[in-house]
């Protein structure tokens, strides 16, 4: 009889016990892991989210670039740290999605290892072409593949880029040359000099070439127009379905107390409503696309599926 007593007790308790510990939450500084350097994208963002973080708490949010091994170094070293909430990572679809598919060992696991917190924000890519290509639309660039396979090739620095442009050859039918790179930025000025022939790049790297009459955009990978460039038609237009971008989200070390992952959901969320973050956001040609961690968990779940049949099918081998 004392037994269960105490136990109905203890499970009564439970509940002050979860809301005490995220009205606790944060009590000492946050740090936000980022596997890209400093003046990146994602950099970008986590300064700018980190800043109304530390407005909205009254915490200090250090922002710590960890570049390498394809986000990999950061990816492990938040996992390898305390589950309390005060080491994070910020990451895109590339550790999450494209490097277990993509490379033959991984010092993590995208899954197992985080505790989803929010999906933070969406980018989409352009299809760009260089002017000397006779191709003005994504019709005309089908055909033109079609009637010389091969002839035509594409620059790649970045897994979002080669993967969509795989997607889109797949479902096409179509087939281009890979020319690889180690980044967009130079793989653009080649397409721009004509040394490559079309990209789907991000809209950053893309957009000023485009808008600078350097560069063709023949559609965007989005379901809908971008606002950015609304003249410009959505590749599904000519290929129903068709749709592909990157992503930028936020995790914690697995096993940290899910009150904690809650209140950070909560903060992510604020912060993303926020004039200066948005701004952020939009600069970089994406857009707010807040998730909390269960959305979040099944949408990495999908898009981790999702790269891996498209690789696959490409018959890309990891490295």
């Amino acid at each position: 009889m004392k037994l269960r007593r105490s136990l109905l007790l203890f499970a009564a308790l439970l509940p002050l016990g979860s809301a005490a510990l995220a009205q606790a939450y944060p009590a000492r500084p946050i740090t936000i892991v980022l596997g890209s350097t400093a003046g990146s994208a994602t950099d970008g963002l986590a300064r700018a989210i980190a800043a109304e973080v530390t407005k909205s708490s009254g915490q200090p949010v250090i922002v710590d670039n960890r570049a390498g091994a394809f986000g990999g170094i950061a990816a492990q070293y938040t996992a390898n740290a305390q589950p309390d909430g005060y080491t994070l990572f910020m990451t895109t679809n590339t550790t999450q999605s494209a490097n277990p598919h993509l490379l033959k060992k991984l010092s993590y696991d995208p899954i197992k290892d985080f505790a989803p917190v929010a999906l933070l924000a969406r980018g989409y890519l352009a299809l760009v072409v260089n002017p000397k290509v006779k191709a003005n639309n994504v019709a005309e660039l089908v055909a033109l593949a079609k009637s010389a396979p091969g002839k035509l090739n594409y620059g790649s620095g970045s897994s979002s880029a080669q993967v969509a442009t795989e997607l889109f050859q797949q479902s096409t039918g179509t087939k281009f040359t890979y020319v690889p790179y180690k980044a967009n930025p130079p793989a653009v000025l080649d397409l721009v000099g004509g040394q490559i022939d079309l990209m789907i790049v991000d809209l950053t790297t893309s957009l000023p070439q485009v808008k600078a009459g350097k560069l063709r955009a023949l559609g965007i990978s989005s379901a809908k127009p971008s606002p950015l460039v609304p003249e410009v038609p959505t590749i599904a237009t000519s290929l129903p379905g068709y749709e592909f971008g990157y992503w930028n989200a936020l995790y914690a070390p697995a096993k940290t107390p899910a009150p904690v992952v809650q209140r950070l959901s909560e903060l992510m969320r604020d912060a993303l409503a926020t004039p200066s973050v948005r701004q952020a956001i939009e600069k970089t040609g994406q857009e707010v696309a807040f998730a909390p961690p269960e959305e979040l968990a099944k949408f990495q779940l999908a898009e981790l599926e999702r790269w891996g049949r498209i690789i696959k099918a490409a018959g890309i081998e990891p490295e």
